[in-house]
């Protein structure tokens, strides 16, 4: 009864035409309620389900003159009705139909959103299995750490973005709850099993307890989960902007046939995509800010939070939904480059195996004062080019008296640092 929308097209989703539909639904759904309590007779039930409709024109029209956008859809479907119409909406209050409608917008947007989010796993998986063993230097700071895998990389964001998946599914599950107890939630004119009747024709459950509204702290998780899920893909997009720099170079998103990259400048390859997607998640970063104000209401509810949620519902799901592709076409098609990647661990004369040499000094029984001092003046020798750390290892008498030249190949052993790479892929459930 409710899925009418483009799954393609999450705009559809927030469109009028859509949410009065919804709203039809859901009347009619009541009406069916009621006809089945022997609240309404059957023959009215009948003339409601042939002639209930709407036209959107005449219900902005009314709307411009009584203001108030139920009761222009109340009047405008009336109008197709004739005299049945009266039992639409008997015993509700517009936000019974406009929250229990949010709901069903927004458990729509969470599904579409939860595929874009799928669609992204199963490419940072694809990736973590691919370049699982793949070289590539670690950093912190943006200088020099330790090696890892590009693989890890990749593996690292697949974790993250399952998490974002769980934490969506109890987004959508929390923001799955419609109201039907009337204008400040004591069923006046409406009862809690009728309530639990039309929720369950609904797909939804009934808010256990409610006001005239359904609270807003139910919005703001789904809002976080937005949030947090474009913070994610900001990180992911950082990441790459990082390791397409031409000093770096390791990765580069896709550059398409015939695409340019400068007005000015024939041989840029810019990364676009990457920071397209930075750009907009500020956007709906910036919009958990107004989901958390719309918590705090006046009493029974006030409509503070109304206005508010008409831009950022439609614009952080839009927006989300249009990174998550992006994001996804980048990872399914970005130019990785392991001998580069193997040129930038080689660049700095083996500055990264200063852990592994300090740790054997002090096992050799140096303290780790004493170790440190020393293993650090041989690192600010090599930042200088005067060789590298193996090279003056050898040479330096506090070393070698200490530490074989056998056990300083070892210690310069890239392998080492990647020995315990398939325990991680065991803990994550990639092999």
């Amino acid at each position: 009864m409710i899925e009418r929308y483009s799954r393609e097209k999450i705009a559809g989703i927030w469109h009028l035409e859509n949410k009065f539909r919804i709203w039809l639904d859901i009347e009619i759904a009541v009406c069916e309620v009621y006809t089945e309590e022997g609240i309404i007779p059957g023959s009215d039930m009948e003339v409601i389900k042939e002639k209930a409709d709407f036209d959107l024109e005449r219900i902005l029209e009314i709307e411009k003159e009584v203001h108030h956008d139920v009761i222009a859809f109340l009047t405008a479907v009336a109008e197709k009705v004739g005299p049945s119409g009266r039992f639409i909406h008997f015993g509700l209050t517009s936000s019974d139909i406009g929250d229990t409608a949010l709901s069903i917008q927004m458990k729509q947007a969470g599904m579409i959103l939860l595929d874009g989010i799928d669609r992204v796993i199963r490419s940072l998986k694809r990736l973590a299995l691919k370049y699982k063993d793949t070289p590539c230097m670690g950093r912190s700071h943006g200088v020099h750490a330790e090696p890892t895998t590009f693989g890890i990389k990749m593996a690292l964001y697949y974790e993250i973005f399952k998490r974002n998946r769980n934490r969506f599914i109890r987004a959508v599950e929390g923001i799955s709850a419609g109201k039907l107890s009337g204008a400040v939630g004591t069923y006046s004119n409406i009862t809690p099993e009728i309530e639990q009747k039309v929720c369950e024709k609904l797909g939804l459950m009934p808010d256990p307890i409610s006001t005239q509204i359904i609270q807003r702290d139910r919005h703001a998780e789904y809002m976080a989960a937005i949030a947090i899920t474009a913070a994610c893909l900001d990180q992911l997009a950082t990441e790459i902007r990082h390791l397409q720099r031409t000093e770096v170079r390791e990765v580069e998103e896709p550059f398409q046939k015939g695409q340019k990259g400068s007005s000015a400048m024939p041989h840029k390859r810019n990364p676009i995509l990457c920071e397209r997607i930075t750009g907009l998640s500020r956007i709906i970063k910036s919009n958990i800010n107004t989901a958390l104000e719309n918590i705090t209401l006046w009493h029974e509810r006030d409509i503070s939070h109304s206005s508010a949620e008409r831009v950022i519902l439609p614009d952080s799901t839009i927006a989300l939904d249009y990174i998550l592709d992006k994001m996804a076409f980048i990872l399914d098609n970005m130019t990785v480059h392991p001998e580069r990647m193997k040129e930038n661990i080689n660049n700095t004369g083996g500055l990264f195996y200063s852990q592994t040499l300090l740790l054997k000094l002090i096992e050799k029984g140096l303290s780790r004062e004493e170790a440190y001092k020393i293993v650090q003046d041989m690192a600010m020798k090599v930042w200088e080019k005067e060789g590298t750390l193996k090279e003056l290892s050898l040479k330096n008498s506090e070393v070698t008296e200490r530490i074989s030249s056998s056990e300083i190949d070892d210690i310069f052993k890239l392998e080492r640092y990647l020995k315990n790479i398939n325990s991680v892929y065991n803990r994550l459930g990639l092999i």
